[in-house]
């Protein structure tokens, strides 16, 4: 299963900072399981949902460069307010350091004027080739679908797609 966490961008500077955010609606699945007399967005959610705004900064960064942008450490992570169904999770990623393999972010989630969580991430950028040249193919399909979901949350955004496809 996989959860798409942030679904709209609000603002980026490209390569330094990035704010996407979250709606939380109440018919979505963990909800049922966490809590169910007292629905709230996981912390573990509240976290990747942070680990996918930082990722996105990265791909534009890098021109969609890597195919797999995943968590390689977190530190410092502190959480606050809950957020529950109908609200809106806000979370910004603020570039700390950015090179061709990994990245760290100071990360801060909002739900409204509290805190929801806030710390540091570390993001590890590879592709599937680099240990299997056999994989490049699938490297592409990975990098051009999400080359196609970047260039819808820029629309929805109001924001002109920068990048080509080649």
């Amino acid at each position: 299963m996989q959860f798409r966490l942030v679904d709209k961008l609000v603002r980026l500077a490209p390569g330094q900072t990035i704010v996407m955010t979250k709606q939380v609606h109440p018919a979505e699945e963990y909800l049922a399981d966490h809590f169910p007399e007292f629905p709230v967005l996981p912390g573990v959610l509240m976290l990747e949902a942070a680990v996918q705004a930082a990722a996105w900064l990265v791909r534009e960064y890098e021109r969609f460069a890597h195919s797999l942008i995943v968590l390689r450490s977190v530190r410092g992570v502190r959480y606050g307010a809950f957020v529950q169904p109908g609200q809106v999770l806000t979370i910004q990623a603020d570039t700390v350091r950015l090179e061709s393999e990994s990245s760290e972010f100071k990360i801060r989630g909002e739900v409204g004027a509290a805190t929801a969580i806030q710390g540091r991430i570390e993001l590890a950028h590879r592709n599937l080739a680099d240990g299997d040249p056999a994989l490049a193919g699938l490297d592409k399909k990975l990098i051009d679908g999400m080359m196609a979901q970047w260039k819808q949350l820029q629309i929805q955004a109001g924001v002109p797609y920068a990048h080509d496809a080649g």
